[in-house]
């Protein structure tokens, strides 16, 4: 019985890998996220409830792995089971979540704010918890 090849980290870069190329953006950088910011604007009205979660998916792991790429993060499930991207073993931030929000709420909830928004994320320190 052949193996099969086909990791959940192999699925979620394929799918990336077929958003960029549907995109025409060369690398997962801050420019292929603003490209992303404009096509989820540009589809926002079009996408039926049927399609809403495949292309949640799809545009959710090129997100994610344009965190990856660009800020040295790493896939990875989080606490309550969801999968995203884990950066400076401190964070993580689940690129799904974020294409669902853009599409529910529009431009308020850009993915471009977010990404760019990433680099303050990581330089604070985190507070202490003093309710625990």
């Amino acid at each position: 019985m052949p193996e099969s090849s086909e990791t959940p980290l192999a699925s979620l870069r394929q799918a990336a890998e077929a958003v960029r190329q549907q995109l025409r953006v060369n690398h997962y950088d801050a420019a292929a996220v603003q490209r992303l910011d404009e096509f989820i604007e540009g589809q926002r009205a079009t996408i039926s409830e049927a399609d809403r979660q495949g292309v949640i998916t799809a545009l959710g792991c090129f997100l994610g792995q344009c965190l990856v790429d660009t800020y040295g993060g790493t896939w990875a499930q989080g606490p309550d089971g969801t999968t995203g991207v884990g950066l400076n073993q401190t964070s993580f931030f689940n690129p799904f979540y974020r294409v669902s929000e853009q599409l529910t709420k529009g431009p308020a909830q850009s993915v471009t704010a977010f990404f760019a928004g990433i680099p303050e994320r990581l330089a604070a320190k985190p507070g202490r918890k003093t309710w625990i």
